[in-house]
């Protein structure tokens, strides 16, 4: 097929208008939620592209447009280039003191939960592909589990904007987001190694690369974080504070990469620091203003690209029946292993903890799953197990992303209630 011979800047201006365009016709048609309708509305125009090169062999336009979808390098593009402005948007509107409150539950769910919804995600699809007929090594899906596990912290804030939940719940939510995509990257990088390379998985070699990647990654960002804290406490120049905190950012997940430290997490963590003691304690009103309103404004457009990108990526999936029906089956499975890993921490820690009226089935509900899985299923090597995990993974997403994310609000109001008429238990 062939690729797009657009530059960077030319796809870039492609995709935003068409963000754009479809975001518009959304608002004033569609009525659906932003992300939401983007995401239907970018995979409808996909699928017409698919049905138009099948109906009408040789269509130019329709060449066209799949040659320029297939010439994104969407893990690329997230993983390198928007998830670190995600990241740290999201996380300076995030309330530190909630956040350590609920410090016990938010990291037994990222590291145990993560770890036990990829089990158990990898288990249930072990025995899908069994009875499917398709021969899969279970490191594979194990490799699928990891992948598919973590909530995604895009999906989740944006969700978060418009669900109204207490305070100490939203805290869990959003803090287990922002930190299990950092922990489900580097489990999925340690078992795609073990996969790739055909040998037994060491669980202790395992562990040390997770605990150097993210541990390093938790105090590189707070390092970094702290460096920009330090030197917009210095100045009164809101172009220039901004432009810090971009510094931050760019420079930080790249300095990050290159000591193979987790870039996710020091984004997070940054950007905790820097909005919640970077607000308070080294900005003027005027810089306060401009510097959240300039990460929201970014925070949108990248959503919106996301998204819509999310829809448009279907042209990148095998549509094989079996495949398809794998992916039908592991939306149970990864809701299945999302009760569990949500269940056995709150078990554990209800013995020492309240745990508002609710959280388990929002927890559960909540987790949605975005770009950040579809980024590593397209990550993976050329071969039939990346079509069948790629496929699985494009099913599971699309459904957490148009169902669950559509219906999270109302979910909440129904489990946790008016959260201005609950107290709201110091956890």
């Amino acid at each position: 097929m062939e690729q797009s011979s657009l530059n960077p800047i030319d796809a870039a201006a492609v995709l935003v208008v068409l963000a754009a365009v479809f975001g518009y016709v959304n608002y004033r048609v569609i009525k659906l939620p932003h992300t939401i309708g983007l995401t239907i509305m970018g995979a409808l125009a996909s699928l017409a592209v698919v049905a138009a090169d099948a109906l009408i062999p040789g269509f130019a336009p329709g060449q066209a447009v799949r040659g320029f979808l297939q010439g994104i390098d969407f893990e690329t593009a997230l993983m390198e280039g928007m998830l670190s402005f995600l990241l740290f948007a999201g996380a300076l509107h995030v309330d530190l003191a909630a956040l350590l409150r609920s410090k016990w539950p938010v990291l037994a769910m990222a590291t145990a939960g993560t770890m036990i919804s990829t089990v158990v995600v990898g288990l249930g699809f072990k025995g899908v592909t069994l009875a499917l007929g398709l021969e899969v090594p279970f490191m594979w899906c194990l490799v699928f589990g990891a992948l598919i596990s973590p909530t995604d912290p895009v999906a989740v804030l944006g969700i978060l904007k418009v669900a109204k939940v207490p305070e100490s719940l939203a805290a869990k939510v959003a803090g287990e987001s922002l930190f299990n995509d950092g922990v489900g990257v580097v489990v999925f990088s340690i078992l795609l190694a073990a996969a790739l390379s055909g040998g037994e998985f060491s669980l202790v070699h395992g562990a040390e690369i997770f605990l150097i990647e993210a541990v390093g990654g938790a105090l590189f960002g707070l390092a970094v974080g702290w460096i920009g804290f330090r030197a917009m406490k210095g100045i009164d120049e809101h172009n220039l504070e901004v432009l810090i905190t971009l510094a931050v950012v760019m420079g930080g997940y790249a300095l990050a990469g290159a000591l193979h430290v987790s870039g996710p997490v020091a984004m997070a963590v940054a950007g905790l620091l820097i909005g919640n003691h970077g607000v308070a304690l080294a900005m003027s009103e005027t810089t306060r203003r401009h510097l959240l309103g300039f990460w929201s404004l970014i925070d949108e457009i990248l959503n919106s690209v996301l998204f819509l990108l999310i829809g448009l990526e279907v042209v990148a999936i095998a549509i094989e029946a079996s495949f398809l029906v794998a992916g039908l089956i592991s939306i149970v499975i990864v809701l299945a292993a999302r009760a569990i890993a949500v269940g056995v921490p709150m078990v554990v820690l209800m013995r020492f903890l309240p745990f508002t009226r609710g959280a388990f089935p929002l927890l559960v509900w909540g987790g949605l799953r975005g770009g950040i899985s579809i980024a590593l299923a397209l990550s993976l090597p050329d071969g039939p197990m990346r079509d069948l995990i790629l496929s699985a993974t494009y099913v599971v997403v699309v459904f957490s992303v148009v169902v669950q994310g559509a219906t999270v609000g109302a979910a909440a109001r129904r489990f946790v209630g008016d959260p201005e008429k609950l107290e709201r238990p110091e956890d």
